[in-house]
């Protein structure tokens, strides 16, 4: 895990890469790399790398970036883990290629070098890359399928720029930094910024699943190789089927195994929560040693419901592990609140629980953990998977209902607003399609709401940008509810608001977080039986390991992973603390 950026002064016009504005955007990162640094130039100064190193898999300086290959062809500066690297650079050593290093980066160029761009598709783990294409002379980036990995870009004046942050990019300076409507609106409505969009007009996110060729006639668009809905639609058109036990533990138990590789102790998030204690059992079944565990916990939560800590301890010590909990009172959420939003990169509602977990992590000498994001998304966790599609099948039945609702909402709202949840006068305006229906369920803020919020001519113009992106049409291509809203919680959701809150709150403090459950390779092996009549629930998952999971663990009603924002903030009830928790990060940025 590690920080990269770059500079590709492509147009013929542009002047070379300015090293001193990459060395502000490099010096921006130095949490994601304290392991090492690099920095590398053409002879002819047009394009230029820099890199941060978090060692993980070869911890020798043979590991070093920026990597120039053998036959100094092609450069890459990289971020995240390839899990398959030693199976790839077996079959390449078996066609002759030569390696200096026992790296996944070199292996990433060698392959890149002998398939091009096809090497995308071979590569599983997270990922984000620049690679220098001397051949070509021009400036490959690409990003792992889920978007586990962040990659931001601006290209104005003929100079690309690129980093593993978008206050990286805005560092290096010449960056359009006026407002993006589309990202200012989309944080009120769903707590995070949406892709492509930043705070910024000159700043985009490259695509998740996604690559981008630059060269001297400028940046083509972005080209995708993954796209999750497409791999669902075609296992529903292909050989759709129920679930199988045997099937579903060997996949869950690949992932794991895979993301246990690295040359760095690797420990385990562990909740009383299905996912993490999934996971730990798993690990625990393939660990060398005692798996390292370790659970956070709040003050404020000790002795009720919320409190997982005692949970995870029994669970830890009946799997053998070597446990640690990490209780946080209110007083350290004070202290770290301003360090805590600085590390955000965009503002998200979310993460101050990944922040202060990662926190005791690296205090525990830990530079790689594993969670169980992405297990509701997958397992069909969450209340949206049956709620959202019930409300639309329920109104969408009605005619008008659209029509009427907007009416009602208009003269309802202001009533409401002050009784309850605004939400309640969307419900029929919003609740007849299940687009709609995901987003009255998952908005921070409703739409009719973001001009009390924002100057209003930037709401309108940001919510004219959104709505289109925010129905997903290829998830509509899909023939069960499950499936769409796996799509839905996976596009929008994890990707723009938890996987992004891993990536900062990790990087905030050094740690690498992995995710075994946001992995293509066990999405395509799953795939099937999701598209199935009778898909695997959480249930089915937690019954994967070969040591059962206790009672007191199978049993537990879901209650996610709570913080106590409301307590940290004064007492203010939850959905009011929440929206007031945004409005003070939003005022930050």
């Amino acid at each position: 895990m590690c920080g990269i950026a770059g500079i590709f002064a492509h147009g013929v016009d542009a002047p070379p890469a300015d090293r001193a504005a990459l060395g502000r955007m490099h010096d921006r990162m130095i949490a994601r790399g304290p392991d090492g640094e690099g920095v590398w130039q053409t002879e002819d100064g047009r394009a230029a790398f820099s890199h941060r190193r978090l060692a993980i898999i070869d911890l020798t300086d043979g590991g070093a970036q920026p990597m120039v290959s053998a036959d100094g062809r092609h450069v890459i500066t990289y971020n995240g883990e390839i899990y398959n690297y030693r199976a790839l650079r077996d079959e390449l050593i078996g066609h002759g290629v030569r390696f200096r290093s026992d790296s996944d980066t070199e292996v990433i160029l060698a392959l890149y070098a002998r398939d091009g761009v096809d090497a995308l598709k071979r590569l599983r783990g997270m990922f984000a890359f620049a690679i220098w294409d001397g051949e070509k002379n021009g400036v490959l980036l690409a990003r792992d399928g889920y978007g586990i990995k962040p990659l931001y870009y601006a290209d104005a004046g003929g100079t690309l720029r690129f980093a593993s942050q978008v206050k990286a990019v805005v560092a290096g300076g010449g960056i359009d930094t006026r407002p993006e409507p589309a990202g200012h609106a989309g944080f009120f409505l769903l707590g995070a910024v949406p892709e492509p969009y930043t705070l910024y007009r000159g700043v985009k996110a490259l695509p998740a699943g996604h690559t981008m060729w630059v060269d001297g006639d400028g940046a083509r668009s972005p080209a995708g190789f993954f796209d999750l809905c497409e791999t669902l639609r075609d296992a529903e058109g292909a050989n759709p089927k129920d679930f199988d036990p045997g099937e579903l533990r060997a996949a869950l138990a690949d992932s794991v195994a895979h993301h246990l590789i690295a040359d760095v102790p690797v420990g385990v998030f562990l909740s009383a929560g299905l996912d993490s204690a999934t996971l730990a059992a798993l690990a625990a079944e393939q660990a060398t040693g005692a798996l390292r565990t370790l659970t956070l916990a709040f003050d404020e939560y000790a002795g009720t419901a919320n409190d997982e800590a005692p949970l995870a301890e029994a669970l830890a010590a009946g799997l053998g592990c070597a446990h640690e909990t990490v209780r946080v009172e209110g007083r350290a959420f004070t202290e770290e609140r301003a360090r805590l939003i600085e590390s955000m990169d965009q503002p998200s509602t979310d993460g101050a629980n990944s922040y202060f977990v990662a926190r005791a992590a690296a205090r525990a000498g830990l530079k790689v953990a594993i969670s169980g994001l992405g297990g509701d998304e997958l397992f069909g966790g969450y209340d949206t998977f049956d709620q959202v599609p019930r409300l639309a099948g329920a109104l969408g039945r009605v005619p008008g209902a659209r029509i009427f609702g907007r009416g009602f909402r208009m003269v309802s709202a202001p009533v409401l607003s002050r009784l309850t949840s605004p939400k309640y006068a969307g419900l029929f305006e919003y609740g007849a399609r299940e687009a709609d229906a995901y987003l009255l369920r998952r908005a921070l803020f409703m739409p009719w709401e973001l001009p009390r919020v924002l100057d209003p001519d930037l709401a309108a113009e940001g919510w004219r940008a959104l709505a289109p992106r925010l129905r997903i049409k290829a998830a509509d291509g899909l023939a069960t509810p499950r499936a769409r809203i796996t799509a839905y919680e996976s596009l929008i959701y994890m990707r723009n608001q938890l996987l992004r809150d891993a990536d900062w709150a990790g990087m905030a403090h050094s740690l690498e977080i992995r995710v075994p459950l946001v992995d293509t390779a066990l999405l395509a092996r799953l795939a099937p039986m999701l598209a199935g009549l009778r898909p695997p629930t959480k249930r089915h998952m937690a019954t994967t390991p070969s040591r059962p999971l206790p009672a007191a663990v199978m049993d537990r009603p879901k209650t996610g992973f709570a913080v106590p924002i409301r307590d940290w903030m004064g007492g203010e009830s939850t959905e009011r603390g929440l929206r007031g928790w945004a409005r003070e990060i939003y005022a930050e940025f």
